[in-house]
């Protein structure tokens, strides 16, 4: 059985009816639970939950120090190329909106890569919009070996793969997989993606499945919020993981809870995430899943960022550019989508030593798992 046919075995309005009437009995049971299931999720996830937020975020500390100690992953994206053949109403790179489009080059590429290995890092996202005719595998196959011998540690947010894609990229290196679904509401889904490939909600949902059976190390989860319900989305973001473990144990997983963002052609959230639902979400998640890893993208505001760093997060991205090309000439009209924290990775830093948070530039190499 695939997710899919899971997927089509919920109901999305008794999932719906269980969120939004879930008693404080429900959230105790949940937060005096040993470990983690869905039926806690699912109280954590309420509205029942947010006069507990405090409760949550104490124990959400405890556990992040217990697994991870005091250690936190510094990551940046390095955007390949604009160009989609998409058309998706939230994102500055779909395809109809105007703006210059531009995929890096070799040369290019290493003078991205050179500003970043002077910024600190060692772990790099390689992103690019959906173009798979000139932005595809033959292109991919080119550039990891070159990403590969500047950075130890290298993932991916690009289009979904056939299987053997991966596994062919996973010989030259590639070490995770970052595939959001957006929206686990099919109809959701199909009015913001209108146009190409995304089109598929059924191929884009099987892809960590496809990723995990490669042999990829790790695959990234995530959804939009903001696009629909963010708390059911959430939830069945929930039930992805917990199937995908119970399937794919070998694999590792994080997600990632980004919110909407502005960006050229965009579109205003449906149901507004306010920065307390998005503390909810951090929490429940790590409630949930004790050795899951926890992305924070420079989409928040710095402040709100500082006080997030703690409560779960274990991988954090900063001094970030969402346009290729864009640490050697940055340049706004290429962008994905507006970046809220700005600050150098040198300030970001900083910020977290003075919580006590160790920022880790380096903890991964090929070599230890004999590559």
């Amino acid at each position: 059985m695939s997710f899919l046919s899971y997927l089509q075995g919920l109901s999305r309005e008794k999932l719906k009816l269980a969120l939004y009437s879930a008693t404080s009995d429900d959230v105790e049971r949940a937060l005096n639970s040993a470990g983690g299931d869905l039926n806690s999720l699912l109280a954590l996830l309420s509205p029942a939950a947010e006069p507990y937020i405090e409760q949550m975020a104490q124990q959400s500390v405890r556990l992040t120090r217990q697994r991870f100690g005091a250690n936190i992953g510094m990551f940046i994206p390095l955007y390949l190329s604009n160009l989609c053949a998409n058309e998706c109403d939230y994102c500055g790179f779909s395809m109809s909106n105007k703006l210059k489009r531009k995929t890096l080059n070799g040369a290019e590429l290493e003078a991205e890569m050179a500003v970043i290995k002077q910024l600190g890092y060692d772990s790099i996202l390689l992103v690019s919009g959906e173009h798979e005719t000139k932005v595809g595998i033959d292109y991919f196959k080119q550039v990891l070996p070159q990403v590969k011998n500047q950075f130890s540690y290298l993932a991916m947010e690009v289009q979904p793969l056939a299987e053997h894609e991966y596994a062919e990229l996973v010989g030259l290196g590639l070490d995770a997989v970052m595939i959001y679904q957006e929206t686990y509401n099919p109809q959701t889904y199909a009015k913001h993606h209108t146009r190409g490939k995304k089109k598929d909600f059924a191929y884009r949902l099987d892809t960590p499945e496809r990723v995990a059976k490669a042999g990829v190390d790790k695959v990234g989860l995530g959804v939009l919020l903001g696009l629909d319900d963010w708390r059911l989305d959430a939830l069945l973001l929930g039930h992805h993981l917990a199937y995908l473990e119970s399937k794919y144990w070998r694999t590792r997983y994080s997600v990632s809870l980004p919110r909407l963002r502005p960006c050229t052609g965009g579109i205003t959230p449906k149901i507004e995430l306010a920065d307390k639902g998005l503390v909810q979400l951090i929490c429940a998640f790590r409630l949930f899943n004790q050795q899951l890893d926890i992305s924070l993208s420079t989409r928040e505001a710095p402040q709100l960022r500082d006080n997030l760093f703690s409560l779960g997060i274990t991988n954090l991205s900063a001094g970030s550019s969402t346009q290729p090309g864009g640490y050697v000439n940055p340049d706004t009209q290429l962008d994905q989508f507006e970046i809220s924290d700005d600050r150098s990775p040198a300030q970001v830093s900083h910020a977290m030593k003075q919580r006590g948070l160790n920022p880790v530039w380096k903890d991964w190499e090929s070599a230890w798992i004999g590559r």
